[in-house]
């Protein structure tokens, strides 16, 4: 009888908490252990975020119950396998919907999409990706890491997200493949840079006013620029902005994982935690399926084969024909693929040169070859 009595309390409990929170409560896990800061860091953060969100409830996963704080708790081991292991249980067994984590081994494949308050303006800015890798080649998992951008500003409630691309190496080939997408019937739309020439290939300046609500790059980049973004106004030792690294996204992946850092401050946790609830609400598992179906039916088998630079075949020599005055410049080649750019025109009897403009490589011709050098570099690729 005492233990019905506990069941019919604890569904009333929810029921109130339900009414109270004017639909339904998200539960999302957090681990409990495991930052710089200390175990109360990420307690604080907790309850920031259970005051302030009466649509989700926070359990917390790890060592050190604390019955004074009034959250509830999956009591594990204090060791990092341990935490993940009761919380991939609690996502499995429905006692949480999503969680977030200090630290997760995701697999191959799998990455996560984090949140950021740019400083110029104070727009947030979603970065794709920030940890795990989309893929092991760098142009696919750029291009991948598009399409799970847009699935998460998606599931957030941003229905048609501004996309582009940071100027990094590989950024151009990207920006085509994506193009060549857009092109072929995906629904994407290109963000613009502040910048007078525009585009959708992004500088600093653009990252430092929100001009895109997605921003692709690799994830190393994305984990530096995370971690600059959140700390900038602190020293550097404990992230006070932003919403954390992100939910884990893949395309044969259903666990909605968030990653919080271990300098992370209890203003992020908290954020981090909304994060993770928006995603679950907005079904992004399902959303990453919708995106990555759509970009399949426009032929992103294709694009992502195509996507690797082209590279000169070994033991290849190409001597460059006469020189003559470059007063012009080509915009647009990857700087991965730069050379190989060159050597192609040289093939064609082209003169050109390599170099490195404000805005990325260039490659130097006469004007009396321009559309000539336009359209061989069209024809192989690299434009």
């Amino acid at each position: 009888m005492s233990e019905l009595r506990k069941v019919i309390g604890e569904e009333l409990a929810e029921i109130i908490k339900t009414a109270r929170s004017g639909g339904p409560v998200t539960r999302i896990g957090v681990m409990a252990s495991g930052s710089e800061l200390g175990s109360e860091e990420l307690i604080n953060g907790a309850l920031e975020a259970s005051k302030r969100y009466r649509d989700v409830q926070v359990v917390m996963i790890g060592p050190g119950k604390r019955a004074d704080s009034g959250l509830e708790w999956i009591e594990t081991e204090d060791d990092e396998v341990a935490m993940a292991q009761g919380m991939e249980k609690a996502i499995r067994e429905g006692v949480v919907e999503g969680a977030v984590a200090l630290h997760y081994p995701f697999p191959l494949g799998v990455t996560t999409v984090g949140r950021v308050v740019t400083p110029a303006r104070g727009k947030p800015m979603l970065l794709a990706s920030t940890t795990g890798t989309s893929a092991t080649s760098r142009i696919e998992a750029m291009i991948m890491n598009a399409l799970y951008g847009i699935a998460v500003a998606k599931s957030i409630g941003i229905e048609d997200p501004a996309l582009g691309i940071l100027n990094v190496d590989g950024a151009q080939m990207v920006y085509r493949s994506l193009k060549e997408l857009k092109e072929k019937g995906y629904p994407l739309r290109f963000g613009e840079s502040v910048r007078k020439d525009g585009g959708a290939v992004l500088r600093g300046n653009d990252i430092l006013c929100g001009a895109v609500d997605v921003c692709v790059t690799d994830t190393l980049t994305g984990n530096v620029l995370m971690k600059f973004f959140s700390a900038y106004s602190t020293g550097g030792t404990y992230e006070s902005l932003g919403w954390g690294y992100g939910p884990s996204v893949g395309k044969d992946w259903d666990h909605v994982v968030s990653i919080i850092s271990r300098a992370s401050g209890a203003p992020v946790i908290a954020n981090a935690i909304r994060f993770t609830a928006d995603a679950v609400r907005g079904n992004v598992s399902s959303k990453v399926v919708d995106e990555v179906k759509k970009a399949e039916r426009a032929g992103l088998g294709e694009v992502l084969s195509a996507s690797e630079p082209l590279v000169k075949p070994a033991g290849e020599e190409i001597t460059p024909p006469p020189a003559e005055p470059t007063d012009e410049e080509l915009h647009g080649v990857d700087v991965l693929s730069i050379e190989d750019a060159v050597r192609e025109l040289w093939k064609k009897g082209i003169y050109a040169e390599s170099a490195m403009g404000c805005t990325g490589p260039v490659v130097k011709v006469s004007s009396a070859r321009l559309a000539e050098a336009t359209k061989v570099l069209k024809e192989n690729k690299f434009l």
